[in-house]
Parts: C-alpha cells; structure tokens; sequence
C-alpha cells in the first residue's frame, strides 16, 4: 500500500523560512516522479514544484521561481521543498504527490498524480 505523509508545516513569519518533507512508502521511489501542489481557501489546487525520478530536473510556477526548491533523497525515500521569503501568498495546505506509474515524465497536472499525502498547513503571518 502506498503512504505518502507530509510534515513540517506550522506558522512562520513573512520573510520567514520553512523545509516541508514528504516520506513515501509502499513503492519503488527512485522510479517516481514526485511533485507538491498547494490550496488555499476558496481557491483552485495550484501547482508548486516537481522533480524527475533521475533528480534531473525541477519544475516551478513562476510565483515560486527563485524562492522555492524541490529536491529528493532516495536513500530515504524522501521528497523535500524548502520554503524561502515567504509570504502572505504562500498560506496553504501543502500536498505531496507521486506520479501515477514508474517512469512517468514530471508535470504540472494533478492528473498525473495518482497517490496524495494528507497535507501539511502553512500559514504566513504578517
């Protein structure tokens, strides 16, 4: 059975920082692209960021370009996404996903996800 499950949340201030992990279990990971997605209330799930099952590659919207990383560590079978200059924008519950087969490519569609964490709040207090 595939677990995904997302901590590190809580409350930070503006210009704060925060490290989200996301501990997989259940599958072959280093085969997994793995990516977070985020909601805020009364809003859409939106995209965040991506990784390749290689690690090759990252993906990011620009709202998160330059502040936000995406990385993994598949020796513990582990997803991270560091959270830097945050901001009022960036309240959400935060979820970690995997793609739906081995070997599929990283994307921005929550489609071509198939197994979902519980989420992780964040709030960012100005």
């Amino acid at each position: 059975q595939v677990q995904l499950v997302e901590s590190g949340g809580g409350l930070v201030q503006a210009g704060g920082s925060l490290r989200l992990s996301c501990a997989a279990s259940g599958l072959t990971f280093r085969r997994y692209a793995m990516g977070w997605f985020r909601q805020a209330p009364g809003k859409e799930r939106e995209f965040v960021a991506a990784i390749t099952w290689s690690g090759g590659n990252t993906y990011y919207p620009d709202s998160v370009k330059g502040r936000f990383t995406i990385s993994r560590d598949n020796a513990k079978n582990t997803v991270y996404l560091q959270m830097n200059s945050l901001n009022a924008e960036d309240t959400a519950v935060y979820y970690c996903a995997a793609a739906a087969a081995e070997w599929r490519a990283a994307s921005t569609d929550p489609h071509a996800y198939a197994y979902w964490g519980q989420g992780t709040q964040v709030t960012v207090s100005s």
